[in-house]
């Protein structure tokens, strides 16, 4: 399989013009355009905590991430704040879990979620978040044992999402933060 380096990568989505950036046309050029896994390592921060979240390029459009999973990480269940999704993993293998509405009253923060699809995550395959079902969350299961990479482009770039906790069917807004941007870890965190 031919792969693009990450460079290329943002170039080619910066060249989409807005009406023709679609869930539908990014899915395909992503899946058109894997990624050289030697264009990103400089984004690679592994915690023994938590997932990294790595910005690689942000504008008004989109914004580009690398994320590092460590064997058995997997995220909160979140949605992406009515945002385009697209996601490719270059590295290992994830599991993403989407989840539907099956009861909310958001004066009192109470949301209970029913799973819907899975769907698995290997070799650059591209997947997309649905609009109309976008709450979700991304698996490194630990039978996979092994680390994972995730590219993931946002549309339009956001700094909060929904947080969703199935144990007491509640879910609140919370800020989002950068592990590493440009390469470069941010002040604030420790490894």
């Amino acid at each position: 399989m031919a792969t693009v380096k990450i460079d290329s990568l943002i170039s080619g989505l910066k060249g989409i013009s807005d009406d023709e950036f679609t869930c539908q046309n990014v899915y395909e050029f992503l899946g058109d355009n894997p990624v050289k896994v030697d264009s990103i390592t400089k984004y690679f921060y592994w915690s023994p905590s938590f997932y990294t979240r790595n910005l690689v390029f942000k504008d008004d459009r989109f914004e580009m991430m690398v994320i590092c999973w460590e064997k058995g990480q997997v995220s909160r269940v979140h949605n992406h704040s009515e945002q385009k999704c697209w996601m490719t993993v270059p590295v290992g293998r994830l599991r993403g879990q989407n989840f539907g509405i099956e009861e909310i009253d958001e004066g009192r923060g109470y949301c209970k979620l029913v799973e819907t699809d899975t769907f698995e995550l290997s070799d650059c395959l591209a997947a997309k978040v649905e609009l109309e079902e976008p709450i979700h969350q991304v698996l490194n299961l630990a039978k996979y044992d092994e680390r994972a990479v995730s590219v993931h482009i946002y549309s339009k770039p956001y700094d909060r999402c929904l947080s969703y906790c199935r144990d007491t069917h509640t879910f609140k807004e919370v800020p989002l933060f950068y592990t590493s941007i440009d390469g470069k870890l941010c002040d604030s965190v420790t490894l």
